[in-house]
């Protein structure tokens, strides 16, 4: 298979994270059921290629995301080295519960930073959310869990437009300081450009919550998730959440496309020299078979110009 010629440059992190959100962000907008055991396959698949992240559920009311109602069948049905994360998306208590019964290590938990999708989203207001996950992150610690927490709408939303920067801060360091060891920053409708990636890093910053704690997310909708990846990476961010085949979308906004595909990732960050212990022959491969298992091709530009 082609590779990238390595060509190194300055200003950029020497190794990155990625947690792959394939199985839990990617599947859970596809509209026919996946069986729990090709769930399980893909996800030891994506281990075997070097991930040592992957999202793989989430303990949401089946109702609303009937795509992941078999998460305690799948959990059981996973074998993973111990040193392989395996974090699951966790709503609320009862979401807790189960996640524990589960014996899960890592949740993570959701908040928006706009009215109107966390009204729609989470049946609260921007301010009412934290009321839901206060109880639900104090729990997860005691019982000696980590807990990360996604903030949607960073950079735009469908029905409010722009979003202020320090609206998002504002959400984020709220979970920051109720315990959540990581911010993962969503660009859930794809439309952040490289300069609003810039001036919201440094707003965290200046608002005391380090680039050690920040994630970013992002979905290709104009075609600029890579763009403001690197930038993020300039900016010193180490971890970026992505899925494999750029499988994904969000359930309830349904201007998002799917996510950075990790293949495209991954070429990316190979050609910089940046190290991700990630085979991307291995992965490419997985994601071939993951498209063949949904019926459709997959949206990754690198699967499509090495798979055909």
């Amino acid at each position: 298979m082609r590779k990238p010629q390595l060509v190194r440059t300055d200003g950029l992190p020497e190794r990155v994270t990625i947690y792959e959100v394939g199985p839990r962000d990617g599947l859970q907008n596809e509209s026919a059921i996946v069986d729990v055991a090709v769930k399980a396959e893909f996800i030891h698949r994506l281990v075997d290629t070097g991930l040592t992240t992957v999202e793989t559920t989430s303990f949401v009311h089946p109702k609303w995301v009937p795509q992941l109602a078999d998460a305690a069948e799948l959990l059981a049905a996973l074998d993973l080295p111990d040193a392989v994360r395996a974090p699951v998306l966790v709503p609320n208590e009862r979401g807790l519960d189960r996640a524990l019964a589960a014996d899960v290590r890592e949740i993570a938990i959701f908040a928006s930073a706009t009215e109107t999708f966390a009204a729609k989203n989470l049946n609260s207001t921007l301010d009412e959310q934290f009321a839901m996950f206060t109880p639900t992150v104090q729990r997860a610690l005691g019982e000696g869990l980590t807990v990360r927490g996604y903030v949607s709408m960073c950079y735009g939303d469908p029905w409010e437009g722009d979003v202020p920067i320090d609206q998002v801060v504002k959400v984020g360091a709220r979970l920051v300081d109720l315990g959540c060891h990581e911010l993962s920053l969503g660009d859930t409708i794809g439309v952040a450009t490289p300069g609003q990636v810039t001036a919201l890093i440094g707003a965290f910053g200046a608002a005391g919550v380090g680039v050690n704690k920040l994630a970013v997310h992002f979905h290709d909708t104009y075609g600029q998730a890579l763009a403001n990846t690197l930038t993020a990476l300039r900016e010193g961010v180490t971890t970026v959440d992505s899925s494999a085949g750029g499988l994904g979308g969000c359930p309830y906004a349904e201007s998002a496309t799917g996510n950075l595909a990790t293949e495209d990732l991954v070429w990316q960050l190979d050609g910089l020299g940046i190290q991700t212990g990630v085979d991307l022959e291995k992965l490419v491969a997985t994601s071939v078979w993951m498209a063949d298992q949904l019926g459709k091709p997959s949206a990754s530009r690198v699967v499509q110009a090495v798979a055909g």
